[in-house]
C-alpha cells in the first residue's frame, strides 16, 4: 500500500530539504512547498537529482496566504509545517515580518489542516523557545522564554497549534529540534559561517560570543526524528524535543573545524555579531528522554563525524559558491 501523501512547507531550506530526501526514500509520497519567487527557485530541491525530483510534486505559493495554503494542500493526507523566518539578528530590525510569517504562517498551516480534515500535523518548533537553561537537561516542560522576536514569534507559533489540539482534536505534535547543522545550512548560523571563510582562505575568521553551548545534532538525524515522531501517534498533543542531551562550546566548534581546515587561523571578536546581553541564549542542553522513550529514535553522528561530513559538502566548489563569506549575513 502507498504511504502517506504530505505536504512539507519550507521544504526549499535547510532542513526542509533534507527532510524531503529522507521521506521519498522511506516511501512517503511528497508534495512540496517553495516560497514563490519570480527566478523560479525552488531553494536546495535545484540541487536534487532528475531521479528524486521526480518523485515529488513541488508547488510555489506564500505561507502567509490562507486561501492558497488551503488550496495547495488539499489532496493530502499530513503536513509537516517548517517554513519559518528563522535568523535572530534579523528579528531585532523586523519584528513584524516575523509574526507575519512564523505566527500567521503556523495558523493558516492548522486552519487549513482543521478543515481539509488532515490525519498529522507536525509544527516546527525550536530550542530558541527555551532561552538560556534554567535548568539541564531541557526537557520540554521548561519554561519558555522569549529572549528574542524570533523565539516570542516562535512561541506564539506552538501556542496556535496546540490550542488547535485542545480546542478541536487537531492531530498536532510539536516537534522541537535543538541546533541541527550540516549540509545546505543557512550562511547566518556559526558553522558555515566558520567553514566558508576557513575554505575562502580567510586568516582572521570574524565570529561573535564564543563562550555559550549549544546542543548540536546532524541534520540527518534530525530529519529521521521528524519522520519516527510522525509514525508516532502516542505523540499527538505533545512537544518532543529532538536533542543530543549534550552541549558544546562556540569555542570548541571553533576550534575543531579551523584544526581540519586551516590551523594557521585564528578567531576575531566582530562587535557586529554579538547579540544583546538578554537576548543572548547562553546554554542549551535538551532533554531527549521522551523520544527514546516514544520512539525508535537514537542519534546516529557523532559531531566530529557530522562536522566531517559538513566539511566535505561545503569543501565542493559546487556548493561553495552559494554562500558569500564576506558579507555578515543576518
Amino acid at each position: 500500500m502507498a504511504k502517506d501523501k504530505i505536504f512539507v512547507t519550507g521544504s526549499d531550506g535547510f532542513i526542509g530539504s533534507h527532510l524531503v530526501e529522507e521521506l521519498i526514500i522511506q516511501g512517503f509520497r511528497v508534495k512540496t512547498l517553495c516560497q514563490y519567487n519570480s527566478f523560479n527557485s525552488w531553494g536546495w530541491l535545484d540541487s536534487f537529482s532528475e531521479d528524486q525530483l521526480n518523485k515529488i510534486e513541488i508547488v510555489s505559493g506564500d505561507i502567509r496566504d490562507f486561501n492558497g495554503i488551503k488550496s495547495l494542500m488539499q489532496g493530502c493526507d499530513s503536513v509537516m509545517h517548517l517554513a519559518a523566518l528563522i535568523a535572530i539578528p534579523y528579528s531585532y530590525s523586523s519584528p513584524e515580518s516575523y509574526i507575519d510569517t512564523n505566527v500567521k504562517g503556523t495558523l493558516n498551516v492548522v486552519q487549513a489542516a482543521r478543515d481539509l480534515n488532515l490525519k498529522r500535523v507536525l509544527i516546527t518548533s525550536t530550542s530558541e523557545v527555551y532561552g538560556t537553561a534554567q535548568y539541564v537537561p531541557i526537557d520540554e516542560k521548561h519554561p519558555k522564554q522569549p529572549q528574542s522576536p524570533y523565539s516570542a514569534s516562535k512561541i506564539g507559533a506552538d501556542s496556535i497549534a496546540e490550542s488547535f489540539y485542545n480546542s478541536f482534536d487537531l492531530p498536532v505534535t510539536i516537534v522541537r529540534p535543538f541546533n541541527t547543522y550540516g549540509p545546505r545550512q543557512s550562511a547566518r548560523a556559526i558553522i558555515p559561517t566558520i567553514i566558508t571563510q576557513l575554505l575562502n582562505g580567510a586568516k582572521k575568521i570574524k565570529l561573535g560570543d564564543l563562550t555559550p553551548t549549544r546542543d548540536l545534532l546532524f541534520v540527518k538525524d534530525t530529519v529521521r526524528g521528524f519522520i519516527d515522531i510522525y509514525n508516532c501517534n502516542e505523540l499527538i498533543g505533545h512537544e518532543c524535543n529532538i536533542a543530543t542531551n549534550s552541549e558544546v562550546s562556540m569555542q570548541k566548534i571553533a576550534d575543531t573545524l579551523i584544526k581540519l581546515i586551516n590551523k594557521d587561523a585564528e578567531v576575531t571578536s566582530d562587535l557586529d555579531r554579538i547579540r544583546p546581553e538578554k537576548s543572548e541564549v547562553f546554554r542549551l542542553i535538551g532533554d531527549n528522554a521522551k523520544i527514546l522513550n516514544y520512539t525508535k529514535w537514537r542519534v546516529e553522528h557523532s559531531l566530529e563525524e557530522g562536522l566531517k561530513k559538513t566539511v566535505d559538502w561545503f569543501s565542493d566548489s559546487t556548493n561553495l559558491k552559494h554562500y558569500k563569506f564576506s558579507i555578515y549575513n543576518v
